[in-house]
């Protein structure tokens, strides 16, 4: 099956999960100025940014490990992985601990938003786009509205998709 009907089964399982059950909670976190959303079931703990140790011929946007009560956990930039520009650590920066693939794993993301409840009809499908992201790690477009007229979109990632692909090399035994 090819990479393109891959993701249009994901995404359309994913919005008809969405459609036929029920509502779904996603931790929103901000990269820049967009809002992204990954589900909270994937979400351990949510940590201030500390500098962790880095590890010799990691890929770039894996800032290095830390010690999280006796398991030493991959630490990744998410403004660095999105290729985005000016990555500024601040009190608002912090690192979304996850457990993904049976793994510990850490993101370092601008700033965590809130849990959002999206209903059921409130995801619709990603449409298809050259960006940052790999549209196959894009699962919908959750609408939140905002009183009458104010909405806003949050762009839902599937995590584990993401941090388990092989261009994070997170599950080589380097970082085991």
């Amino acid at each position: 099956m090819s990479a393109i009907a891959q993701t249009d089964n994901r995404a359309s399982s994913a919005v008809n999960g969405a459609v036929t059950g029920a509502p779904r909670e996603y931790l929103s976190f901000k990269l820049g100025h967009e809002e992204y959303g990954i589900d909270i079931l994937k979400v351990q703990e949510i940590r201030g940014y500390e500098p962790p140790t880095r590890i010799a011929n990691a890929p770039h946007f894996i800032k290095g490990v830390v010690n999280l009560r006796g398991v030493i956990v991959p630490i990744v930039d998410m403004r660095l992985r999105f290729d985005l520009p000016d990555v500024k650590y601040d009190s608002f920066t912090v690192v979304i601990i996850l457990n993904v693939a049976h793994r510990t794993v850490g993101m370092v993301v601008d700033s965590v938003s809130d849990v959002l409840e999206l209903a059921p009809g409130h995801i619709k499908p990603a449409p298809e786009f050259n960006g940052a992201i790999d549209a196959t790690f894009i699962t919908g477009l959750g609408t939140i509205k905002h009183g009458d007229d104010d909405e806003r979109m949050l762009i839902l990632m599937d995590i584990e998709q993401m941090m388990t692909s092989p261009d994070m090399g997170l599950m080589d035994s380097v970082l085991h």
